[in-house]
């Protein structure tokens, strides 16, 4: 029997970083299946098997009635049961980018006092008012119950989309910082918060919000693109990074990108 954790990657209708994602959860140690959305709501490959359920990134129903609303009301309609069953059996879901999307407009996220049906945050349009296709560094809270950014003190990774602004209402805003559940911000290179400003905030989200977690830290929605950073020369730097290293005496071997710390975090959770 194997001991690597088994994970779910949703396939089909517009999403096209089930490969990426898929790989990455694999170089963190887990085993990971591709599964189109028909076949998990027809019952054919059944959620009871998995413990990560992941969301990946792309552009689901193409983006019609706006990111990530068509896959969620989908899923809600047919298997929102199951879902709710898989959040009840506290294994964990990872939602990236169009997933986290899905898992806002599900409820599923951002789960303020167990709720996991409520609509309460969005993403919304781009303040820049245009797609963005570029590299970001985030800053992680070290006190967040997150269980995906355990570790790591900032992570530069890729964002491409073009609804990523993340809103709520001060209310909730508020519930979100005491409870410790934006794990990951935006930041400038040097790691201070980059408080909104255009393009280390490459969406205008409130708080400089990239990424939210439930109050467990199961559940973790991120609009950048870990599993896009599997190998050190994903970097946009990387040859300056590797020559810094080379004279500095330090020559880090690894070729593992800084991305797969993300799901790492999960596999080593579950023990495997």
């Amino acid at each position: 029997m194997s001991t690597k954790p088994n994970v779910l990657v949703l396939t089909g209708f517009g999403l096209n970083c089930d490969l990426e994602t898929a790989y990455a959860f694999e170089l963190a140690g887990a085993a990971a299946t591709r599964a189109h959305i028909n076949t998990v709501i027809a019952g054919d490959v059944s959620l009871d098997d998995f413990q990560i359920l992941a969301f990946g990134g792309g552009f689901s129903w193409g983006d019609d009635h706006g990111a990530g609303v068509i896959q969620a009301l989908r899923l809600k309609t047919n298997i929102g049961d199951r879902l709710l069953d898989f959040v009840a059996a506290q294994k964990l879901i990872v939602g990236i980018c169009n997933g986290f999307q899905t898992l806002v407009n599900l409820g599923l996220l951002p789960g303020i006092d167990g709720d996991y049906t409520r609509r309460s945050v969005a993403l919304t349009y781009n303040d820049c008012g245009n797609f963005r296709d570029q590299w970001v560094r985030t800053r992680i809270n070290p006190d967040s119950p997150c269980i995906f950014t355990r570790g790591i003190d900032a992570l530069d990774l890729p964002v491409r989309h073009g609804e990523g602004k993340f809103y709520a209402e001060d209310e909730t805003l508020q519930a979100l910082k005491d409870n410790g559940q934006i794990p990951m911000q935006y930041a400038m290179p040097d790691g201070r918060p980059a408080a909104g400003a255009f393009p280390h905030n490459p969406n205008g989200s409130l708080a400089d919000i990239a990424g939210i977690c439930d109050p467990t830290g199961r559940i973790f929605g991120l609009m950048p693109h870990p599993e896009a950073y599997n190998h050190v020369t994903n970097h946009p730097d990387w040859t300056r990074q590797a020559e810094k290293q080379k004279r500095a005496g330090r020559i880090d071997r690894s070729k593992m990108g800084a991305g797969i710390r993300i799901f790492e975090n999960a596999v080593t959770y579950l023990g495997c």
